[in-house]
């Protein structure tokens, strides 16, 4: 049984997309981050960042104690290789996988972050900064483009590199971005969208958050977080 420390992110929505694609058994914990519940001092036992997603796998491969694992891209990689599934053993093809993991992690998430924020919740409209990451994520929105202009998806084969990459693009136009201006993206967005697992953790999502605001209170919690936060 996996325990599911989440919240319904793109990052969480990662996690949840390759469980229903695998159909391991696993127990939702909603962190609701707008809250403060990631900095209860029980979760920052599995997640020390104070970020979802994380997990705790009570039924590890090697038998021992349940593992804890935070961070979604590790969280897949572990999963992956405990399922033996989404992430190829052949040496070339793990290394295609992991390196669009990685693009994700350190590009289009971040870059498509900060998109949100300053366009969306920053009390001040910047426009240098809104134009900053807007003109980014379109260039990162090229790259995956250019990338599947060959293949029918991010590495070949459907993968976590996928499940990591869709949730991201999932809220195109909030980032300023139209799918009719990637014709291969868009293509991939769609098959991914017609998922049957992809389609149940949405649904999952909308369950755990029955109202995806960011209110004020919210706000404050989630942004402008410093050293005093970490105890």
């Amino acid at each position: 049984m996996i325990d599911l420390y989440y919240w319904t992110t793109p990052n969480g929505h990662k996690i949840t997309i390759f469980l229903e694609e695998t159909g391991l058994p696993y127990t939702v914990k909603p962190i609701n981050i707008g809250r403060g519940e990631q900095f209860d001092p029980a979760f920052l036992q599995v997640s020390p960042n104070n970020r979802i997603p994380a997990i705790v796998d009570r039924d590890p491969a090697d038998g021992g104690e349940a593992i804890p694992v935070f961070e979604s891209g590790a969280i897949l990689i572990y999963l992956a290789a405990k399922t033996g599934r989404f992430l190829p053993r052949e040496t070339r093809a793990w290394v295609d996988v992991l390196q669009w993991l990685m693009w994700q992690k350190a590009g289009l998430g971040p870059m498509a972050g900060q998109n949100h924020h300053f366009s969306q919740y920053a009390p001040e409209k910047l426009p240098y900064a809104i134009n900053r990451y807007v003109k980014e994520t379109s260039r990162l929105y090229a790259v995956l483009n250019k990338r599947l202009a060959d293949r029918e998806f991010v590495a070949g084969e459907y993968s976590i590199a996928d499940m990591a990459c869709y949730p991201w693009t999932v809220p195109h136009e909030r980032q300023g971005q139209k799918l009719d201006d990637f014709p291969n993206l868009k293509r991939w967005f769609h098959a991914i969208e017609e998922r049957p697992a992809v389609q149940r953790a949405y649904e999952l999502a909308k369950r755990v958050n029955v109202n995806p605001t960011v209110d004020d209170q919210a706000k404050k919690v989630l942004f402008g977080q410093d050293a005093s936060i970490v105890k």
